[in-house]
């Protein structure tokens, strides 16, 4: 059976930039999956999230991906060979650092079978935990891209019945705390 792993990478402290910390917080948090995911903070780990990519069978990758062709809260699912070919639009440098270690990774011969799902932008100059409106526009859009993407690995998604709202997560990224059990 594939070893895979789901990959949150972002900065929560400039807006939109978070958003694949919170989906993933929100996958985590609001679905079962069988086989089982591996669910991952990336943070902005950038060149740190390489061993995943060799340690896993498939790894997906949530993030922001700017275009200035697309309109924010568009929903994209890149794999490797985009990046690969180095035309992409990096605004971020966990933008640049992710296409950076796919590009190095792929050098290596050893890799995961890896796909980037990523959601247009608005506001990554913001200092601020949330999400600009279009990306609370694209949201459910966004999750059901990365859940039918995991389906399509043969991985069955199971939404739990207590779950996690996107404005719980966010309060949490906003304000974490060890003792309340906040955070990722």
């Amino acid at each position: 059976m594939n070893r895979i792993a789901l990959i949150g990478s972002g900065n929560a402290f400039f807006k939109d930039e978070g958003i694949g910390l919170y989906a993933a917080k929100y996958l985590k948090e609001n679905f079962t999956f069988e086989p089982g995911v591996d669910i991952v903070d990336g943070g902005t780990l950038g060149f740190g999230l390489m061993p995943l990519l060799q340690e896993y069978d498939e790894v997906l990758i949530v993030n922001t991906a700017s275009d200035d062709d697309l309109p924010a809260g568009t929903v994209t699912v890149r794999d490797c060979d985009t990046f690969l070919e180095g035309s992409l639009i990096k605004k971020t440098a966990n933008e640049v650092e992710i296409a950076e270690m796919l590009q190095i990774c792929s050098l290596t011969g050893n890799m995961a079978e890896t796909a980037v799902i990523s959601i247009v932008p608005e506001d990554i100059i913001s200092v601020e935990v949330g999400i600009s409106a279009p990306l609370q526009a694209g949201w459910d859009r966004f999750i059901e891209t990365i859940t039918a993407r995991l389906a399509a690995a043969g991985v069955v998604c199971q939404r739990r019945e207590n779950g996690m709202t996107l404005e719980t997560i966010l309060e949490n990224f906003a304000a974490p705390s060890m003792a309340l059990g906040r955070g990722f």
